[in-house]
């Protein structure tokens, strides 16, 4: 463990703050001191807000004193975002985006911007694994997991349009919140495929994730593809149910062979604490057509980003990395006709899935291949996110145990289009479950 100890909480720091026993100054000046011990080997920011202009801007509202990082794809007014890329290495946004202003509002103080890979894809960044420097923290949203699993901050912003924030949170051993498509604020952040690019959270508890959400959520319609989701109540899994018993599937996918077999039985670990808690476990396996999602998120993603990068290639292309020129020689490769089926396919799989949703309350699915690879070039396979992703359904990690080199292990839980509450309710159950087992997580 080479960065852990213990730190305050999202919620336990917002509630120390409010009542008075703790100062925010105070607060934001061991978050920043804790930074200050660990950055250099960590390497999680591009840049950091100076002391002194964190503890004047904070002021009241329920994020008051409460330091967030801001993955550098999201605009910030006063700090350099640069996308991960050289062509935008010292760019500072005109206004922040609309998902900063809704901090700064409620009180909450940009600690600085968070490492991403180049334009939220492959090519991977300078932070290390806070666990093991030797290995990645994951990508594309590195510098924040990496951040809130140090202790730096207790808040994080991620994006994932693959598997960019559920795989990190599981690498890094911290909570990873992608909700509904659509439920988050998007404007201001940098595309990586409009179709599926979603803005989510890193925190170290669920109630953490359900809080920001809550505060942080759609609240109008003032975007493509915004949807509504109302506040997420916190409700006991007797209340969330209605005294039925909790039904948990466990996913089976055409990848498992993929899977390490520490994976495999931090599945299997977690499936059995929850059953031991009264929980009904079955198998799940989806038809074809699901798995069919993979390649059509390919080519969605692909598609966009040849158009989003047109410009880009056209006039910087010594700055674009190998990775993102494939990505967009990918996507100019494709027809129309892949586009539209692509497409298609999305919402009929994301009006499927419900269906199936009525036989169960979650999916239990493995959140990558095992521990965080070695190495910082690699930052780990998406392939078991990538559908959720593409579907647009809820989904979040929550670490369970370790691997024999002391690195996280964890699972992600699954939940319907739009189910977002149910899915932070049985997430918390299952963190409960894991908490009284003892797991070390």
């Amino acid at each position: 463990m080479r960065h852990m100890k213990p730190t305050l909480d999202l919620l336990q720091a917002c509630e120390q703050i409010q009542k008075g026993q703790l100062q925010a100054d105070d607060y934001l000046e061991q978050c920043f001191s804790r930074a200050d011990e660990i950055e250099p080997e960590l390497k999680a920011f591009t840049v950091r807000a100076p002391l002194k202009d964190l503890q004047t801007e904070s002021r009241p509202g329920p994020l008051k004193g409460i330091p967030v990082a801001i993955k550098d794809i999201i605009a910030t007014k006063d700090l350099a975002t640069s996308n991960g890329s050289m062509i935008y290495k010292d760019f500072v946004p005109s206004e922040d985006a609309e998902i900063v202003k809704k901090i700064r509002n409620l009180g909450g103080v940009i600690f600085g911007k968070s490492v991403t890979t180049e334009f939220a894809w492959r090519h991977a960044g300078v932070t290390t694994n806070p666990w093991n420097n030797a290995h990645t923290p994951g990508g594309s949203s590195s510098g924040s997991a990496a951040a809130v699993a140090s202790g730096i901050v207790p808040l994080a912003l991620g994006s994932q349009t693959a598997g960019s924030i559920i795989r990190p949170a599981s690498f890094c051993g911290v909570v990873g919140y992608k909700a509904s498509f659509g439920a988050v604020p998007r404007k201001g952040a940098h595309p990586v495929s409009d179709s599926l690019d979603h803005i989510g959270f890193f925190t170290r508890t669920v109630p953490d994730a359900r809080y920001a959400f809550n505060l942080l959520r759609n609240t109008d319609l003032n975007e493509k593809d915004a949807i509504i989701i109302d506040e997420l109540l916190p409700k006991s899994i007797n209340e969330t149910l209605g005294n039925a018993k909790l039904r948990i599937v466990v996913l089976k996918t055409p990848f498992d062979d993929l899977l390490s077999q520490e994976q495999i039985e931090t599945v299997k670990i977690a499936t059995r604490c929850l059953e031991k808690s009264g929980a009904d476990i079955k198998e799940l396996s989806l038809p074809q057509n699901y798995w069919d999602g993979i390649e059509a998120l390919a080519v969605l993603m692909s598609c966009e980003a040849a158009v989003v990068h047109e410009k880009h290639l056209e006039k910087f292309p010594e700055l674009l990395s190998k990775d993102m020129k494939e990505l967009i020689d990918k996507g100019n490769a494709c027809s129309v006709g892949d586009y539209i089926k692509a497409k298609n396919l999305q919402m009929e799989l994301r009006l499927s899935i419900a269906e199936y949703f009525q036989n169960f309350d979650a999916i239990l699915a493995a959140p990558a291949t095992g521990e965080a690879p070695k190495g910082l070039n690699f930052t780990g396979n998406p392939i078991f996110c990538s559908l959720w992703t593409f579907i647009g359904t809820p989904a979040i990690a929550l670490p369970v145990g370790r691997s024999s080199n002391g690195l996280p292990l964890g699972i992600q839980l699954i939940g319907n289009y739009r189910a977002d509450e149910k899915l932070l309710n049985v997430a918390e159950f299952a963190e409960q479950c894991f908490k009284a087992e003892k797991l070390p997580a």
